[in-house]
């Protein structure tokens, strides 16, 4: 430390400015007057940087309003620690829509914190490289509709990459950018949703206009399930199967009600050209019988009568011959137009089958929430006209992430496939098992009175202990925590789960593989 006074240093260092043809900025002379001090050279407050950063923030909320608000406060200050806790608030205020753009500015402007403070480059090298990672990873999240965000992305990505890039300009992009990243991720998610009510609105509109067909109606319910958040791949690949199964039956089904119409159209103009036929064969018949009657009138001997009753005899028995034929040939077309209506039927019968699967979880073949929702109406609706005790048991698979974890994704389905079918041995045939969602299952207990519920599970669970299942060599056993609850009067079906998961955490937090009543 050098022990000549503040003002002699001032002068030696205008002195130096003047030898060194330096401008006289204000980081020229403090960087000369901290080296003659003898003072270690500070890195400089990015407080443009900073403010630039604070402005790009939105501020939707009063707690975002208050924190920048505190943040600017900390940068006309100077103060890093203020900074930091700051934007670490702010960053409890973010929006789940806007996730993405805020957190990206926020984590930038960290960074310059963290950099600056410790003395370190504001950014490195590797840390641009995994922005640029980042910003290619986002982009078809966020579309390329919007040409101008497209071309400000790519004129980042270049400066990013550039070996020897200005850190302060990428900095300014950054802030730049995120405030744009921060709009198109805001817009992507109204899109979304939008999106959605949109094919929501589409789906009812068909289901109500096709009351009269239970498969149609059950097909847009597979939807209206499929497209409810949180979407995921595995839900929409699961349904798309399932409606090219429909829609195969339906053009089958369609095929054949054109058939039946086309023969009914057939057998309708047969009909009449035959009864056309039968009209003009009775009227020649009938103008026959009278000629014969006037020879048998005219005639003197039975040797004249002879010939005339032969023709009479032979014309009835055209006449029964046409008819014969035309009755055989119409009772042929209607058996047809029949065989073709029956296969229709089947056809519905199969759609309709293959609608319903679309209320039932496909890998434990339980309800699915659809299915529950359906039958918790049922219950309900029954213990209201018959005024008989119903449980709802709400079961949950005790350490299920752990055994995805240690086992994998397909030994997790197998537990879950065979807790559904353990359970459908145990129950009652008017009992009903549904897959609530994960690992959870609720269990509607008609008839059944709350001490009687918990002890279904209880048998439930000794049943689990021994019933094993194999992952390769490796014996698994399942438990589950359940909580059960019985509908109390005037209560809704939703409500009575509620107070059942409730009581499902309770058992949790008593050391699982256990039962609580509600």
């Amino acid at each position: 430390m050098s022990e000549k006074k503040p003002f002699e240093i001032a002068r030696e260092t205008l002195k130096q400015l003047t030898v060194r043809k330096l401008a006289p900025t204000p980081i020229n002379y403090q960087t000369l007057y901290n080296e003659i001090a003898g003072v270690p050279q500070l890195p400089q407050f990015p407080a443009d940087t900073l403010r630039d950063i604070a402005q790009a923030l939105p501020a939707k909320t009063p707690g975002q309003q208050k924190q920048r608000g505190l943040l600017e406060y900390a940068i006309d200050r100077m103060n890093w620690d203020g900074v930091k806790a700051a934007l670490i608030a702010y960053g409890g205020f973010t929006p789940a829509t806007a996730d993405s753009g805020v957190t990206a500015v926020a984590g930038m402007a960290l960074a310059v914190a963290d950099s600056a403070s410790s003395g370190a480059p504001a950014l490195t090298t590797d840390f641009l490289k995994q922005i640029g990672r980042l910003i290619e990873f986002m982009q078809p999240a966020l579309g390329s509709d919007d040409e101008r965000f497209t071309e400000q992305t790519a004129t980042l990505l270049k400066a990013i990459r550039q070996p020897a890039s200005d850190v302060t300009t990428v900095k300014l992009m950054l802030v730049n950018y995120s405030d744009r990243l921060s709009f198109a991720a805001e817009d992507q998610a109204e899109i979304k949703k939008t999106l959605l009510k949109l094919l929501h609105l589409v789906f009812e509109n068909i289901a109500e206009l096709s009351l009269d067909e239970q498969w149609l109606k059950g097909q847009m319910d597979a939807l209206m399930t499929a497209t409810a958040p949180p979407l995921t791949l595995r839900r929409l690949d699961d349904v798309e199967r399932r409606l090219k199964d429909v829609m195969f039956k339906q053009k089958d089904a369609k095929g054949h009600a054109l058939q039946a119409q086309e023969e009914m159209r057939k057998m309708l103009a047969t009909f009449i050209e035959r009864l056309s036929q039968i009209t003009e064969s009775t009227g020649s018949f009938h103008e026959h019988l009278e000629n014969s009657a006037r020879l048998i009138e005219q005639a003197k001997s039975l040797a004249e009568i002879a010939p005339v009753l032969k023709d009479v005899v032979g014309a009835t028995r055209n006449m029964a011959h046409d008819s014969k034929i035309s009755r055989d040939e119409l009772v042929t077309m209607r058996e047809r137009a029949l065989a073709t209506e029956t296969e229709i039927q089947k056809l519905h019968q199969e759609l309709d089958r293959v609608s319903a699967q679309a209320r039932h979880d496909p890998l434990t073949g339980a309800l699915n929430r659809k299915g529950l929702d359906e039958a918790v109406d049922r219950e309900v609706s029954n213990v209201r006209r018959k005024d008989t005790p119903l449980c709802v048991a709400l079961l949950d698979i005790d350490n299920f992430k752990k055994l995805n974890d240690s086992m994998g994704h397909a030994t997790g389905d197998v537990a879950l496939a065979h807790l559904a079918s353990v359970a459908r041995e145990c129950m009652r045939p008017q009992d009903t098992l549904a897959r609530y969602g994960g690992e959870e299952f609720v269990i509607l207990l008609p008839d059944t009175p709350l001490d009687k519920g918990i002890e279904a599970m209880t048998r439930l669970q000794r049943e689990l202990t021994k019933n094993f299942f194999l992952a390769g060599s490796e014996k698994v056993l399942i438990t589950f925590s359940a909580g059960v609850a019985q509908l109390d009067k005037d209560e809704k079906g939703a409500d009575a789960i509620k107070r059942a998961d409730q009581a499902m955490y309770l058992a949790k937090r008593a050391g699982k593989n256990r039962v609580v009543g509600a």
